[in-house]
């Protein structure tokens, strides 16, 4: 056995430990995002504690502005309850252990992450009772007044957030924005609080005591104070405080009374609280929510963030700008110009053009369209005046030059028609004088031919007359005309022609006189295209039997005439188009005669058609509308 001393190494135990510290940082590494997220899903506990109710203006409206904005902003889900402080609404708020002790066993063993107090009755419960309920869970006092927080009491985990009442300032408005007043009627209650806040307000105002006379109405039930503010003098406004209780002892809701004194005031209210703004006060330097809200939430987020109490510190807030009510300031004519620079003025009442800004700017544009429209239609209108009397002058023009060759087509029977006449006088002329010459002449004779020349000369006169009727150019005039008469002196001023033709033409005239609405010379321009078309028909007929009959007649409402031939009639292609411009069947015709008929008759609201006759030769129709008075006095008769 060898004398050998074998020495076992000495191992380290230093690996081993450090393996075992990078072992529980990863495990811890990888526990943290779970319990950090196990930590935000966990819901916060928050005791909203109310001094005066849920529904009790105007800590109500602050405490509902809170609970939505941190609703909206909290990372974490919220469990928030909500208590009321109902001690402070009576006059004798009588003991508070039983709700101390229910609140005790509500939250034992469980406190609430954070207390938010609204008012200044539930922060000094708050302060009061924090050792015993919550001596750990932070606080935030909120919509405390300045004065009413007991600094004594504060610890390191108590937020305040404060607002002061510059009651100065609340009145000095009242008398910037009615300079003439010299009473103020101060509406506040009984309770505890109110009386408090009753000495505040005469300490204050001590420097306007020459210029103000202050009535109380703290020592009144509500029902008188509603009589007496009926009934104020003049320049006398009402200054809402705070009205919990009356000096009855009865419990009023705040919105409520003011909305109650609001209806039967005489003079206006001024109030400092924005929750008691629209609608009842007039308005000027009043506490905003939103400001008090935005900086509640901000202290209560950043103590549920893990932020020490103790380092959040707020100003008490002061009023904000004035605001006033567009409605109360119409209603007491109070002048805008009374209001203190940068007042901003609500409730406005929009004008015409902001209320029916869309509607007005509809009708604005359909205004323009239809005057557009309407100046468009008056143009067109007019164009349309100026055309129809540029084509009444250029048909006047060119039926005056179509009589003027119908004229030159009865040259032969107008020549004819003046030589009997002349050639009777002169025969009669010669005998007279051949008379005249004898010794002893015979006067009788004389008379007679003295007689026959008149006569002739009358005829020829007459052949005259009527071709210068026919051949005068004048404008379109609208007139009563007698059909029998007009149509009988075209037909005997054609006579001769159609006589000198061997075409026999007749006239059968209406049993009763026919009266229409036109142009007497355009008519017989009408009547006269139509016979000497017909008698440039007939002319085409190679037998004995050529006539051309002419009638008058009434149809229901209408005067008819017609015009019948015994030509060859009319091709039935042609019948369609023998009223257009430029057709003609005669080689050397112009085809304007057709088209000036139904032009004419047209612009007498008439109808003129063509069509043949079974027994041969073609028959033309115009139809005019008798006169109204015309038509009547005939059915009657």
């Amino acid at each position: 056995m060898s004398g050998r001393i074998f020495t076992a190494p000495i191992k380290s135990s230093w690996p081993i430990t450090a393996a075992r510290l990078i072992l529980c940082l990863l495990v811890w590494g990888a526990l943290r995002p779970a319990a950090l997220a196990a930590e935000r899903n966990e819901p916060k506990r928050v005791l909203l504690l109310h001094s005066f109710g849920r529904d009790f203006r105007p800590w109500s409206e602050y405490a509902r502005s809170i609970k939505a904005e941190l609703e909206r902003r909290s990372p974490w889900p919220l469990d928030i309850q909500e208590h009321t402080l109902l001690t402070a609404r009576f006059n004798d708020p009588g003991p508070e252990a039983p709700f101390v002790n229910y609140l005790g066993s509500l939250y034992q063993g469980a406190p609430p992450d954070i207390v938010l107090s609204i008012g200044a009755p539930a922060a000094r419960f708050v302060q009061g009772y924090r050792a015993k309920l919550f001596p750990k869970t932070p606080a935030v006092l909120s919509v405390v007044e300045q004065r009413l927080v007991n600094g004594l009491d504060l610890t390191d985990n108590d937020v305040v957030v404060a607002v002061r009442n510059d009651f100065m300032a609340a009145f000095g408005n009242i008398l910037q924005v009615l300079p003439d007043t010299k009473t103020v009627a101060v509406v506040v209650g009984a309770s505890p609080l109110e009386k408090f806040w009753i000495d505040e307000v005469k300490r204050e105002l001590k420097p306007l005591a020459g210029r103000l006379d202050l009535i109380w109405y703290s020592d009144l039930p509500f029902e008188e104070i509603l009589k007496s503010a009926s009934t104020l003098p003049p320049h006398t406004v009402l200054f809402w405080g705070l009205m919990s209780v009356d000096a009855a002892g009865i419990v009023h809701e705040g919105d409520i009374a003011l909305r109650s004194l609001h209806a039967v005031a005489n003079a206006p209210i001024f109030s400092y609280q924005e929750p008691f703004f629209g609608g009842s006060s007039v308005g000027g330097p009043m506490h905003s929510v939103g400001e008090t809200s935005s900086k509640t939430i901000d202290a209560a987020i950043r103590i549920l963030h893990g932020e020490k109490p103790a380092h959040i510190k707020y100003e008490p807030i002061e009023f904000g700008p004035p605001k006033y009510d567009w409605r109360e300031i119409q209603r007491w004519g109070i002048s805008e110009s009374n209001l203190p620079p940068g007042s901003e003025v609500l409730f406005r009442e929009p004008r015409l053009w902001e209320r029916y800004r869309w509607q007005i700017a509809m009708i604005a544009a359909v205004f323009l369209v239809q005057g557009g429209l309407i100046s468009g239609l008056l143009h067109e209108r007019r164009r349309r005046r100026l055309a129809d009397v540029e084509s009444r002058q250029r048909l006047a023009e060119l039926a005056h030059l179509s009589r003027y060759a119908a004229a030159g087509e009865m040259t032969t029977s107008i020549a004819h028609e003046l030589n009997q006449p002349l050639g009777s006088i002169l025969t009669n002329a010669e005998t007279a004088e051949l008379m005249l010459k004898s010794a002893s002449p015979n006067l009788d004779e004389l008379r007679a031919i003295l007689a026959d020349i008149r006569r002739d000369d009358q005829r020829a006169s007459e052949v005259i007359r009527r071709l210068r009727s026919m051949l005068k150019k004048t404008p379109f005039e609208v007139r009563d005309v007698q059909l029998n008469s007009t149509i009988r002196e075209v037909v005997g001023f054609v006579a001769d022609l159609a006589q000198g033709r061997g075409v026999v033409l007749s006239y059968a005239p209406a049993a009763s006189e026919l009266y229409v609405r036109g142009d007497p010379i355009h008519l017989q321009q009408v009547l006269l295209n139509l016979i000497i078309n017909a008698l440039d028909a007939t002319a085409e007929v190679q037998t004995s039997k050529r006539e051309i009959s002419v009638a008058l007649s009434r149809t229901g409402s209408y005067a008819e005439v017609t015009v019948r031939d015994t030509g060859p009639g009319i091709r039935a292609d042609d019948l369609k188009t023998i009223f257009n411009p430029f057709f003609t069947t005669k080689p050397q015709g112009m085809g304007m005669g057709m088209a000036i008929v139904r032009t004419i008759v047209e612009a007498h609201h008439g109808t003129v058609s063509a069509e043949n006759l079974p027994s041969g030769g073609a028959v033309f129709t115009v139809k005019l509308p008798i006169l109204r008075s015309t038509f009547a006095l005939q059915q009657g008769g």
